[in-house]
């Protein structure tokens, strides 16, 4: 059996000026963000111990000034960082004032670490923590955004790896672990803050700091040097101290109004059964919108999550209602990205609300991240990213790879593809397909690396799942994307 197979092209971002490149970080460098900031400055607030509080500061006085890369093998994989001063790759300035900071007392930060119980441990940290972040919100010095500098001491106390990292899902994104997460646990309870947070374990901001190999979720934290975390960090900042995206797909010519949708799944905190379906919708600016579904249903055989036909159907219905307020028009494409199969049933409540806008293309994509076909190539470095085999209308597409901008691989293991699983309602090719999601899986203003495996819409749902887990009832679910990552 003779399969096609492709490699794409690494895909070209946006910047300022309309400026246009592979890389987020030296397009940032040469045009500054796609949106620049209203103001000139972003006041950063920082909570967390007295050390770190004062490490966070230090951090901010040290990079201003610049941060040497790794680079000397590898230039484009590990290029320093220019500072923060005039014309800096975020065309603003960030400070911390003396009047935005908060700290946890010693004893307080002893208690929850000798706290028996993981669930207490945990819920008494996010208490403490919402407590000084509600009184910055409550002073005449709120800040655009606050980092929550988390010491050692408590991560190793309230971050458990092997539970949290997977407590969104599990195989074929029906349910997860019953572990209480600390991050999804305060981002729930700080939603109805004036302003986003951002969390940072200590080592990101002091290489003294030490964390316990087995807290850490990947190996890849051992890798990042100090450049490359704050490229990360002050990207993350920007976006959300400012509300303006730093960079977003290049749109290519005589391209449709687009909306990207991204269907997951997520069990309620101590739920057995009942699962809910987070959506997450983008419009072809970047722009995020947060939509939480109905209860959803399990097959009695298999793992496979779904929605009923009317719950679909409505669910779209607000996706599109939330494009239209926004753009004053329905979108001319819709693409859905699910982590589960489509039942039929399903998908007919999804072609019917967009029959009813008026929407005539549309591509429905289950995205399944495991496959046992793998591609192996000649030499001792893994397959190219952008790799596509088209397996009898199937697409087998690498998101990880190595890349011949930065001249390796930078990874640590082997790359796993993704397969793209098409409806039978698409109008776009699975070659067509699998290009736009390669595309959409440079969006991620939570790092400037080019290797990220899952496209967007996929990646940001799970995120909101995270989250809205643990949102009480009746609390206000918002819409700010800038509110989950």
């Amino acid at each position: 059996m003779e399969f096609e197979s492709k490699i794409f092209e690494e895909p070209e971002l946006e910047f300022g000026d309309q400026h246009h490149g592979l890389d987020p970080r030296r397009g940032l460098v040469e045009a500054g963000p796609l949106q620049p900031p209203l103001g000139e400055v972003i006041r950063v607030g920082v909570v967390g111990s007295t050390k770190t509080v004062e490490s966070t500061q230090k951090y901010f006085s040290a990079v201003a000034t610049g941060i040497k890369g790794k680079g000397e093998k590898h230039p484009n994989l590990h290029p320093d960082f220019p500072g923060l001063g005039n014309q800096n790759p975020f065309r603003c300035r960030f400070e911390i004032p003396e009047n935005v900071t908060a700290a946890l007392s010693q004893s307080k930060i002893d208690k929850i670490v000798k706290e028996p119980h993981h669930q207490k441990a945990v819920e008494m940290a996010v208490n403490e923590i919402f407590s000084l972040l509600q009184t910055l919100d409550d002073s005449g010095y709120r800040p655009d955004v606050a980092i929550v500098a988390l010491p050692v001491a408590l991560i190793e106390r309230i971050w458990n790896a092997k539970v949290d990292s997977k407590s969104t899902t599990e195989k074929e994104d029906s349910g997860g672990s019953d572990a209480p997460n600390f991050r999804g646990m305060l981002k729930a309870r700080t939603m109805g803050l004036n302003f986003p947070i951002q969390i940072v374990w200590e080592d990101v901001i002091d290489d003294k700091a030490a964390i316990s190999r087995k807290i850490k979720e990947s190996k890849d934290r051992e890798i990042q040097d100090e450049a490359d975390r704050s490229w990360n960090l002050f990207t993350t900042l920007y976006f959300k101290g400012s509300g303006r995206i730093p960079w977003r797909r290049q749109p290519r010519e005589g391209e449709f109004a687009a909306c990207y949708v991204g269907i997951s799944f997520y069990r309620e905190a101590g739920g057995q059964q009942l699962f809910t379906s987070a959506a997450q919708m983008f419009d072809e600016r970047g722009r995020g919108f947060i939509l939480k579904g109905k209860r959803a249903q399990t097959e009695s055989r298999g793992r496979h999550p779904y929605m009923t036909e009317d719950d679909a159907y409505e669910l779209i219905g607000q996706v599109l209602a939330a494009y239209k307020n926004h753009h004053k028009h329905y979108p001319a494409r819709v693409i859905v990205l699910k982590t589960s199969r489509f039942r039929e049933d399903e998908a007919d409540g999804i072609l019917r609300a967009l029959e009813e806008a008026g929407t005539e293309l549309r591509d429905l994509v289950w995205v399944q991240e495991s496959y046992a076909a793998k591609i192996l190539r000649d030499g001792n470095y893994p397959v190219l990213r952008g790799t596509f085999v088209n397996l009898a209308g199937k697409g087998l597409l690498y998101t990880n790879g190595s890349i011949p901008y930065y001249g390796t691989y930078p990874g640590l293991y082997d790359p796993r593809p993704l397969l793209l699983c098409p409806h039978k309602s698409c109008d776009s090719t699975i070659a067509q397909i699998a290009e736009e999601v390669f595309s959409l899986t440079k969006i991620n203003w939570n790092s400037t690396q080019m290797n990220q495996r899952l496209p967007i819409p996929i990646r940001a749902a799970r995120k909101v799942g995270e989250i809205l887990k643990y949102m009480g009832e009746g609390q206000t679910v918002s819409t700010d994307y800038r509110r989950y990552i």
